[in-house]
């Protein structure tokens, strides 16, 4: 009776206690390239062929990510391959990754954050409407009512409505309010050190100051629209049937002062800065938001990474 040599484990020698190369493990490293799943299972099952081919009992890091990459490339091209690469230079980075997704209401924030944690393995995703939640307990309607509206609606709770435009006056009072919660947690992020999403129409540039823990954080702020009028006013069908407690007429009916807020929101990502991604697609935007984060690790990366001369005590 002779071995199935498909059942021989190939042991990677440099890890602890030498374990055992997993299509499992490797597949989920792989989503993190923006694959999908299904592919990722794929090229990882192509790597372990690439392994029993090689006839070795055991295989290095190093050499396993060097394999991976020529796989990736062969397999699903050099974009994937490139992304993978810069992972690996986020995960050496030793810093927390901090995601943050903003957007105005139907843009598809909450799905885009879920499967982006899924691909990046991140297990925390913080909504910006649970901070509001926990404030709105905090802080009665009548000492803070801007709290107590839904973000297009936040200008009817004026106090005392302004001469023009209340409904981007009332989303700015209340983002100014939920950014307090939103800043504590980029900050127990830098603390603890772990990778966070947070999403929400209440991710706003010009109201989150993240230079003092730039060191300590690799923060991805990025804006999502949908500049297709119709299409937008789709999400909320969409939303209406996957959720019985958001009827997709409410939304319809104050549909002009979401698309304002839209309109305020990116306004204030291109006047700081910050990319906005806009949806014509959901693989598409998934796609530009795991592209943007590999761009923004591979500066962190190259910022800190130390010249061969300087590491060798050389002069220039």
């Amino acid at each position: 009776m002779t071995n199935d040599p498909r059942s021989t484990q190939i042991l990677i020698s440099d890890r602890d206690t030498g374990l055992p190369y997993s299509k499992g493990l490797m597949a989920s490293q792989m989503m993190v390239t923006g694959l999908s799943p299904v592919r990722a299972y794929q090229v990882a099952e192509a790597v372990e062929e690439r392994l029993r081919a090689l006839g070795v009992p055991s295989i290095s890091s190093v050499e396993l990510a060097r394999l991976t990459l020529e796989v990736l490339e062969e397999l699903a091209g050099e974009r994937y391959a490139r992304n993978f690469e810069r992972w690996r230079e986020v995960e050496a980075l030793d810093v927390p990754l901090v995601v943050l997704i903003g957007g105005a209401t139907g843009v598809g924030k909450s799905t885009l954050a879920t499967q982006l944690a899924t691909r990046l393995g991140i297990v925390r995703v913080v909504a910006t409407d649970a901070i509001r939640e926990v404030m709105r307990a905090l802080f009665s309607h009548e000492l803070m009512p801007t709290l107590h509206a839904s973000s297009f609606e936040a200008g009817s709770a004026l106090r005392e409505p302004p001469s023009r435009d209340a409904v981007v006056v009332g989303f700015r009072e209340q983002t100014a309010a939920v950014a307090v919660g939103v800043q504590a947690l980029v900050e127990r992020a830098a603390m603890e050190g772990t990778h966070v999403i947070i999403e929400g129409a209440h991710i706003v540039p010009g109201f989150l100051d993240l230079e003092p823990w730039a060191e300590r954080i690799l923060a991805v702020p990025v804006i999502l629209t949908i500049e297709d009028e119709d299409v937008h006013r789709s999400h909320f069908a969409v939303r209406a049937s996957e959720h019985a407690g958001r009827p997709a007429q409410r939304y319809l009916e104050r549909f002009e002062d979401i698309r304002r807020v839209q309109r305020y929101i990116k306004s204030q990502a291109l006047s700081h800065g910050v990319p906005v991604i806009a949806h014509y697609g959901f693989d598409r935007a998934l796609a530009g938001v795991i592209d943007l984060v590999m761009e923004r690790a591979t500066e962190r990366a190259e910022q800190h990474r130390v010249p061969v001369h300087a590491a060798e005590g050389g002069t220039t």
